[in-house]
């Protein structure tokens, strides 16, 4: 009734093998953001009581089971196409189509609301073009240097990521320096037990929000094809990749606990100030300048994390291309730069023009924010079902190990399923429209595709 389920080798794509491990690391890095827990520090501190720090110890764990997919399915499928690839060799080729369907969202969105972000933080420093402009401006930009190729954007995103830790290094040092002068403003324990006791309902609710910290992690996969070396440095970078993201975000979220000036029930009580909470604590207990530096670094920052996101949604196109599951077009890689210049292109376009439009609304911001991770989300369930369908239902991984392929993917999904619970009911709703507009794509192929014994 479908396709076959395509091979789990690598298609000749003109994609050139030029990034090394490090450089994955780097790419994960920079699409998360080192500093990514300070945006949310607020509304974590809040929800959780104080206990900032033990939520994203806890939510790391808790990601650490799709990591580990990931890992296991880009050794055996190494493919640029990334979980596009892993559900057709896993499940079938009509999954495999709305697994990539559903990532692409998240590929789209959480880059336009980067440059979203750069855009107004930049309008607020440098107020001499509009919101607008320096959102167009910071596409424009970045796409220049997804054109110029995996090393030219690998040497910028290595600056992105040196800048943001150096800065960050700098407020945490400066806090040390606090602390041992002055002394905590809680408890030196406080991040741990919380403020007023600790509470396993309140923890687990904040980690629910916290696992979006680390949404990016995945774009690591979608250079596979580029990888210099084994086809493991893609899982092994994938988890390095989480471990440094946690260690940070706990480092800097209990640093922001023990010298804050807010309590976690004034934050609650008052939820406007829960956004800038981390910044507000950096200005009046640091500095104003380095709060400043730091807000500046997380703006330039969004910029080069969304040039990441741009290049791995180009890659999926490109892979999905291959297979016939988009235009051909999509597929078409640059022979000087070995670039998938109409996957980067089409990405760019599709960012600029949704970047720009919410720049122009009042509400743009909140509005893309509160729809971004359904699509990823969405993904990994089916990345999760697609280990369990290729090493323990087809027997294509060698042995089939039962904790491996089928325990810690179930509980994988388990754990994306109480997120996606708890996301937006305007995610949801877009996540479901998205979705529906895929089956239909996916309906409208099977159709025009020529028919075979084979089902998905």
């Amino acid at each position: 009734m479908t396709d076959t389920v395509p091979q789990t080798g690598v298609p000749a794509s003109g994609l050139r093998r030029r990034i090394r491990f490090i450089d994955l690391i780097v790419y994960g890095l920079v699409f998360i953001g080192p500093a990514a827990a300070v945006s949310i520090f607020g509304p974590l501190d809040a929800k959780s009581h104080g206990a900032v720090p033990v939520v994203y110890l806890v939510a790391t764990v808790a990601m650490s089971f799709t990591a580990f997919s990931y890992a296991l399915m880009s050794r055996h499928v190494p493919r640029a196409g990334s979980v596009f690839a892993y559900a057709s060799v896993g499940i079938g080729p009509r999954t495999g189509f709305i697994t990539g369907w559903m990532v692409m969202l998240d590929y789209l969105l959480i880059p336009s609301v980067a440059y979203l972000f750069t855009g107004i933080a930049m309008h607020s420093f440098l107020p001499v073009l509009p919101t607008w402009g320096w959102t167009a401006l910071a596409v424009v930009c970045t796409t220049g240097f997804n054109l110029a190729g995996v090393r030219v954007a690998a040497r910028v995103a290595a600056i992105t990521v040196v800048a943001e830790v150096v800065v960050l290094g700098m407020v945490l040092v400066g806090a040390a320096w606090l602390l041992v002068h002055e002394g905590p403003t809680r408890g030196w324990l406080s991040p741990f037990t919380g403020v007023g006791g600790f509470s396993v309902a309140a923890v687990l609710s904040a980690v629910s929000v916290a696992v979006l910290s680390y949404l990016g992690f995945d774009a690591i996969a979608t250079f596979a094809e580029e990888t210099i070396g084994s086809s493991r440095l893609v899982g092994r970078a994938t988890l390095t990749c989480l471990v440094i993201a946690g260690l940070l975000f706990a480092a800097q979220t209990y640093i922001g606990s023990v010298i804050s000036p807010t309590s976690p029930q004034q934050l609650a009580a008052h939820p406007g100030t829960q956004g800038d909470a981390y910044y507000h604590l950096v200005g009046v207990q640091l500095a104003g300048w380095l709060s400043s530096l730091l807000a500046f670094v997380k703006a330039a920052g969004a910029a080069f994390s969304a040039m990441v996101g741009q290049a791995a949604a180009s890659r999926i196109l490109m892979d999905m291309g291959r297979d016939r599951r988009m235009p051909t077009a999509m597929a078409t890689v640059h022979h000087r730069s070995g670039v998938p210049v109409v996957g980067v292109l089409v990405a760019a376009v599709f960012n600029v023009l949704i970047a720009v439009w919410a720049a122009r609304q009042p509400n743009g911001l909140d509005l893309l924010v509160s729809v971004v991770s359904v699509g990823a989300l969405c993904a990994f369930v089916l990345l999760h079902a697609s280990v369990v369908g290729y090493f323990w239902v087809r027997r294509a991984g060698g042995a089939r190990r039962v904790g491996a392929h089928v325990v810690a993917p179930v509980v994988g999904v388990a754990i994306l399923a109480v997120v996606l619970v708890e996301a937006s009911h305007v995610a949801q709703v877009v996540g479901a429209v998205w979705l529906v507009v895929g089956l239909v794509l996916t309906a409208v192929q099977h159709r025009r595709a020529p028919r075979t014994a084979t089902t998905d």
